[in-house]
């Protein structure tokens, strides 16, 4: 069984090399990068993979697609710039290919960090992901923001999970941050969404205690107060962005 790795990337020399030297065991590996500043190409070049680059950003998940489709393995595994693979993950895959049964994907635990710390609570752990997939089971959605791995059959569950480096200093959060909470309320505003500056307060309010008490962030120490705090900003931003976007459409 031939197995394809497939990775978006963009401005993302800091992280790259760790990520695709992980899974340089796999019969092919797959990059699809677009807009970067940085050395994120070279890089990729310089480790013989095959690149496609892009001249425009279609989404998370339209871009994960074009990566899919430049694939030619049996089965593909699919993998942020910012994540990387252990040992013992290959292994696990590697079993998962030769004896899938009747499953055609596969869901991994993800093991995350946020400014330096591993979290075992906060909503992060274990935070199944779907990317271990049989070609022609399964597509990405068309989300620009939060991409999904939509499959036609019975999933599985693998044990060994993945290694990602989230968020690395306060700089990169408020930016992803921004970002992401401007991507997601255009979304909703073209799907007609509205908001109020209330539901926007509710909805950070709300994400708050959802990250720092259900799902126990306190245990997770400081950093997990900060991710609580960021949640709950992100969440307060995204609604407080489509509140301005529904005021600009009605005063044009």
């Amino acid at each position: 069984m031939k197995l394809s790795v497939i990775i978006i990337a963009k401005d993302a020399e800091s992280t790259i090399r760790r990520c695709l030297e992980s899974v340089a065991w796999a019969d092919e590996i797959v990059v699809v990068e677009y807009g970067s500043a940085d050395s994120t190409a070279d890089i990729c070049r310089e480790l013989g993979v095959k690149l496609h680059q892009t001249s425009d950003w279609l989404g998370h998940g339209p871009q994960k697609n074009r990566a899919l489709d430049l694939a030619t393995g049996d089965w593909l595994f699919s993998l942020d710039a910012d994540e990387w693979v252990t040992p013992e993950l290959r292994a696990d895959i590697a079993r998962a290919i030769v004896a899938p049964g009747d499953k055609v994907a596969f869901a991994l635990p993800r093991r995350s960090s946020f400014c330096g710390r591993f979290m075992r609570h906060s909503g992060w752990w274990p935070d199944y992901v779907r990317r271990l997939f049989r070609r022609g089971a399964a597509r990405f959605n068309d989300d620009r923001g939060h991409d999904r791995l939509v499959v036609n059959g019975t999933v599985g569950r693998l044990s060994c999970p993945i290694h990602h480096e989230t968020i690395t200093s306060l700089e990169q959060l408020i930016d992803k941050m921004n970002a992401y909470s401007a991507m997601t309320a255009h979304h909703l505003h073209q799907q007609g969404r509205s908001a109020s500056i209330f539901a926007a307060l509710l909805h950070g309010g709300w994400a708050f205690f959802r990250t720092y008490v259900l799902r126990a962030g306190f245990l997770d120490g400081r950093e997990g107060l900060m991710l609580a705090i960021s949640n709950a900003e992100n969440s307060y931003y995204r609604y407080a962005k489509l509140v301005l976007l529904g005021k600009k459409t009605r005063n044009e």
